[in-house]
């Protein structure tokens, strides 16, 4: 089937999205290459959307020196705009969300999705903070659950097989759960803190005071709560791959190995996991690589779907 026809210069946006994961995220470049060429060239467009709101969103350059902005709404509603034209076909005069433009043509990705997604930043803008753990996985759906809903469909995965959608959900909420645990020092010097408050209260942390030295214990307790859910969503998203063609399966597959080390490593750190920025090594990346490839010709344990996902918070179905 032709895909239609297009107001974008599509070779250009697709260079330009090469160029923005390049720099934007080694691990999902990395895994990226696996997929068959249609698919990769159509992730990376998604990439450089979902880059370029968070870049606006949180004043970074790349994913890189998050800072405070002073002109967060205007960001939030220049992010409407230019995306509520891209699902029109619209040329945005911005590259990355013309290249959203593109995989919206070609793939069908429902709009509500990426509205899901801006909803997050919009928590973000709000100074919102997680009471609960319902509350935090209900973020983590926004910002990146639903991504994974919208990759998925870059995949080739029915817009209407929910089933499947949810375990790609679980991916990026894996995601998000093991960003969150890296990154609770880079988030408290922007004054932002997705610990929810329940958490805290839990462990006798006062609000803002979760970095202070005595209450370092407490909150490696609660890192590695993250991490350990971070793992439970990871092996849910595992048991959904096998939905997938063989590329996308062995991609996904290495994806969560790579971005799961990153959970496992700040669990492994305790203390210490705030002394440095965690990274997967290139090496523990290759063997991700490596593994996923025989993984992904494996077939499924006998009920894994219902175990995988027992007990795991659920994104709301349209």
């Amino acid at each position: 089937m032709h895909a239609p026809r297009s107001r974008f210069n599509r070779q250009e946006l697709v260079a330009h999205a090469f160029t923005v994961i390049g720099k934007g995220s080694r691990s999902f470049s990395i895994a990226s290459r696996l997929f068959d060429q249609e698919t990769r060239e159509r992730a990376w467009l998604l990439y450089a959307w979902c880059r370029k709101c968070d870049d606006l969103a949180d004043g970074q350059d790349l994913g890189h020196g998050m800072k405070e902005v002073d002109d967060a709404e205007a960001r939030l509603a220049y992010i409407r705009e230019r995306t509520a034209m891209a699902f029109r076909g619209e040329p945005t005069g911005e590259a990355s969300f013309d290249c959203l433009g593109v995989v919206v043509q070609e793939c069908g990705i429902p709009k509500p999705y990426a509205e899901d997604v801006i909803d997050g930043f919009a928590l973000d803008v709000a100074e919102w903070r997680p009471r609960s753990e319902d509350d935090l996985y209900q973020y983590c759906y926004h910002v990146a659950g639903a991504v994974g809903c919208m990759m998925a469909i870059v995949m080739g995965v029915d817009p209407q097989d929910e089933a499947t959608l949810d375990r790609a959900c679980d991916l990026g909420m894996a995601f998000q759960l093991a960003n969150i645990a890296r990154d609770i020092e880079e988030d408290d010097s922007v004054g932002r803190c997705y610990l929810p408050m329940d958490w805290l209260a839990e462990m006798d942390i006062p609000p803002g005071q979760h970095m202070k030295p005595p209450f370092r214990e407490g909150l490696t307790r609660l890192a590695k709560r993250l991490a350990d859910n971070s793992e439970r969503y990871e092996a849910s998203a595992r048991i959904g791959a096998r939905k997938l063609p063989y590329r996308a399966r062995w991609a996904v597959l290495a994806a969560a190995g790579i971005y799961g080390d990153i959970a496992r490593e700040v669990r492994a750190r305790g203390q210490s996991a705030w002394d440095h920025r965690t990274v997967t090594t290139s090496m523990a990346k290759l063997g991700w690589i490596i593994r996923s490839c025989w993984r992904a010709t494996q077939p499924p344990r006998p009920n894994a779907d219902a175990e995988a996902r027992k007990g795991l918070w659920t994104r709301p179905h349209r």
